[in-house]
């Protein structure tokens, strides 16, 4: 398959963008993918279809699954991310140019990882936002439309390049103003519980 520079700046994208969410999906699914011939990675990616790293992925992968189920255990494992999601996407997104085309390269790493940066900034928000409420079903919701969201924007970028910038743009929009909403909403919440705390001590 050979992949004009729009799609690749899609697949680079989506790798970005998918990483800040769910890191580990985003290098087992793209891994699976490629050794299974459904798609032709880039040579910066190869290293994604070798066995060891997918059997290490893959755990990963449900792992995080899992641990994303669990309040309060889903924000300790965004926060424990934060320094993993970021340059993870950065390079995942370098890597679809490779060290041949060094500029595009550099561009990809630069997209991928402020768009990994923006989708664990609002996961975050949000999933902690989600922890103050007093029913599971919310954040439950919130954990799935991640696990679905991920794979659709990675099959997007492949197969429709141009519905995954439409579809990326759009996401930006509602992450950005979530982030915007639900800091508010966290910094009023730590507010309030702190003159409690001090008048209990």
């Amino acid at each position: 398959m050979n992949l004009d520079t729009p799609q690749l700046v899609a697949i680079a994208a989506a790798l970005g963008w998918a990483s800040g969410l769910r890191l580990y999906a985003v290098v087992f699914l793209t891994g699976l993918a490629g050794a299974l011939g459904w798609v032709d990675l880039p040579a910066g990616l190869k290293v994604l279809e070798q066995p060891l790293l997918l059997w290490a992925s893959g755990g990963m992968f449900a792992l995080e699954f899992f641990a994303d189920k669990i309040p309060g255990v889903d924000t300790v494992w965004d926060v424990v991310h934060t320094v993993v999601r970021i340059p993870a996407g950065a390079a995942l997104a370098a890597g679809v140019f490779g060290s041949d085309e060094a500029t595009w390269a550099t561009a990809a790493a630069l997209l991928g990882g402020t768009l990994a940066a923006t989708s664990h900034i609002a996961k975050a928000t949000t999933r902690a936002a989600a922890n103050t409420l007093p029913e599971p079903f919310t954040n439950l919701g919130l954990s799935l439309f991640g696990d679905g969201a991920v794979p659709v924007m990675l099959w997007l970028s492949w197969a429709h390049p141009i519905a995954l910038f439409v579809a990326l743009g759009v996401a930006l929009v509602v992450m950005v103003t979530l982030v915007w909403v639900f800091f508010r909403f966290l910094k009023a919440l730590v507010a309030r519980l702190a003159p409690r705390r001090q008048h209990v001590h």
